[in-house]
């Protein structure tokens, strides 16, 4: 029957779920239409296709500006010297080290545990140490390659497997003025040549998986100047052992 109600209904409509009631085994049936659609006239498509007296409700869903709605959903907040915040908030207004970044595709709005950790990583290594050269592995949507180079004024390049996040850090490297110091590149690991010129790093940060991390920790420690830092994030608490054993 689900099968037969997609049949009948998927010519006239944006989106469809289906869930099953895990109590009664009952299925909800979620159709969006771009239009208003008669209850008769979708009772008569779906008993059309075998389907006898649906039960069947109809409601209008509110004009909604998603992306405002998304970006709403992710409020600023501070992580140590950093103030994080969409593109629909103002900035800080003092002296925290301001970074724009809105929600999408790309992972690292800050938002996340993992992402929120590694700025007060930077932020504690900022009061001790001098970067002069950094990579961030696996940038998604550059945030931690731009807290490197608005907390040190120094060169970072940052590299993503993922093409849709190079074209994102690559807009807000831009829109935070920092795109003359971050140099975005596509690519797998540590095998691009920008990523090899650049060495050794004072600073690699790596916000990625536990799998790739362990995979990666040779060419890490290949690139990773004597004495420096990296600042590794993406595992689970159990797969920290791994991690730390493999760098």
């Amino acid at each position: 029957q689900v099968a037969a109600i997609e049949s009948a209904l998927e010519d006239h409509v944006l989106a469809l779920t289906i869930d099953e009631d895990a109590v009664d085994g009952l299925i909800l049936v979620k159709a969006l239409f771009a239009a208003p659609m008669e209850p008769s006239m979708l009772r008569a498509h779906i008993e059309a296709a075998g389907i006898q007296h649906p039960d069947i409700s109809v409601e209008t869903v509110p004009e909604t500006d998603w992306v405002a709605a998304s970006q709403a959903s992710f409020p600023a907040f501070r992580a140590g010297r950093y103030y994080v915040h969409g593109s629909h908030l103002p900035a800080a207004g003092d002296d925290a080290v301001d970074l724009e970044v809105d929600a999408g595709a790309a992972f690292g709005t800050g938002e996340h545990e993992s992402t929120r950790g590694c700025l007060l990583a930077l932020d504690e290594l900022a009061e001790h140490h001098r970067v002069d050269r950094a990579l961030d592995m696996g940038c998604g949507t550059g945030i931690l390659a731009m807290a490197t180079a608005k907390t040190w004024q120094t060169t970072v390049v940052a590299s993503d497997i993922d093409p849709s996040a190079v074209t994102t850090a690559r807009a807000n490297t831009e829109k935070n003025a920092v795109g003359h110091l971050v140099q975005v590149i596509e690519s797998d690991g540590y095998t691009h040549p920008i990523v090899g010129a650049s060495t050794p790093y004072d600073l690699i940060t790596a916000n990625i998986l536990a799998g790739p991390l362990v995979a990666m920790a040779s060419d890490l420690a290949d690139c990773l100047a004597p004495g420096g830092f990296a600042v590794l994030a993406g595992l689970l608490s159990r797969q920290a052992d791994r991690v730390v054993a493999a760098h």
